[in-house]
């Protein structure tokens, strides 16, 4: 069998396992690539089903062009998701297109402390242990107070394509969910994702994470954020280099602008701590590196019981802190808005 020519015979007919096995071969040594995975999901894609379980046997030429081209271009560093035209998150199957951020694997555990949170909240509520939320009576544009159900508040900010949003209407049904995204290219894709999963469950919101649903304030009870975070000279994969820099980028050599500006908006937004029970909890992913610094920004705008997690890897991944037990005092950083950060990026671009 041969693939590499500019055309296949139209009359002819290849076989499924031949041609994964090719296209494994193809994309072994590929940085970022997992080759039977991908070829596998190639496949997928030009047979048009969700399972490789559902790809017929033989596939004709025109289909065997069409998954020669796939792999040439995961080849060359596109990345799956898309090619394909979807990205996978916990059990969620979301659509993706080129200018918004794919989704991570390691921000699927920053996704599970947020929903272990609002479960617990969820459970205590049912119980009849902790009150039902309510809302302050100016709600945003378009969310009617009575719509939502009486379980815990979630926001999440830099919400990108509504991934972790969606988890969290979905695994803690009785959850009130906002999402919040700034760029439009990454809103549409969110709003489609949420018609399509979730319709109705969350409450996407076209704004700034540094300074959104000020109506909000003091009611929420997780706040949820992968933001941009990473420095400037972090990103040397090639497939990284394929998500928007305003969804990479956190602002300033050390890439903390952003994430600055969303822990001074959590301590507004949750629920504060009192002598008897916890406040709300903010959970945001960042790098690595970058842990010491924002555990001493979290303590100085108010919270406490701050910690680092680690992803699936051992990487020190995501922040932990409960609110503060009063209204931060701190005045705003000099630069945490998401749309000064995104500025000083095209500055440095």
């Amino acid at each position: 069998m041969t693939l590499v020519g500019a055309s296949l015979p139209a009359s002819h007919e290849f076989t499924v396992a031949e041609l994964v096995a090719w296209g494994s071969e193809r994309l072994r040594g590929c940085e970022g690539a997992n080759p039977v995975t991908d070829a596998r999901t190639l496949m997928e894609w030009v047979c048009g089903v969700d399972s490789f379980v559902q790809v017929p046997a033989v596939i004709g030429a025109h289909a065997a062009e069409r998954y020669r081209s796939a792999v040439a271009r995961r080849r060359h560093h596109e990345p799956l998701q898309h090619i394909v035209g979807r990205m996978w998150f916990r059990f969620l199957t979301l659509e993706s297109r080129p200018g918004v951020f794919i989704t991570r694997p390691e921000t699927e555990m920053v996704a599970q402390y947020a929903i272990d949170e609002a479960a617990a909240i969820a459970t205590a509520i049912a119980s009849g242990e902790a009150p039902a939320r309510t809302f302050a009576p100016s709600a945003p544009p378009g969310l009617e107070v009575g719509l939502c159900p009486q379980g815990p508040i979630v926001v999440d900010l830099c919400t990108g394509s509504g991934a972790i949003a969606l988890a969290l209407a979905t695994e803690v049904p009785t959850s009130c969910v906002y999402a919040v995204e700034l760029m439009d290219e990454a809103h549409a894709l969110a709003q489609a994702n949420i018609e399509r999963i979730a319709p109705g469950r969350v409450h996407l919101v076209k704004g700034d994470a540094t300074t959104a649903l000020p109506e909000c304030d003091g009611q929420v009870d997780v706040v949820v954020s992968n933001p941009p975070y990473v420095p400037l000279a972090d990103v040397t994969q090639p497939e990284a280099l394929a998500d928007p820099p305003e969804a990479l980028y956190g602002g300033g050599e050390d890439g903390m602008v952003i994430p600055r500006g969303i822990i001074h908006r959590a301590a507004h937004l949750l629920r504060p701590s009192t002598v008897d029970t916890p406040g709300g909890l903010l959970v945001m992913e960042h790098a690595e590196k970058q842990s010491a610094q924002l555990r001493e920004v979290a303590l100085a705008a108010g919270f406490h019981d701050i910690r680092t997690a680690e992803d699936l890897a051992g990487a020190e991944r995501m922040l932990l802190a409960r609110a503060p037990f009063a209204a931060p005092s701190n005045p705003p950083l000099a630069v945490t808005t998401m749309a000064s950060a995104t500025h000083a990026l095209e500055e440095n671009t």
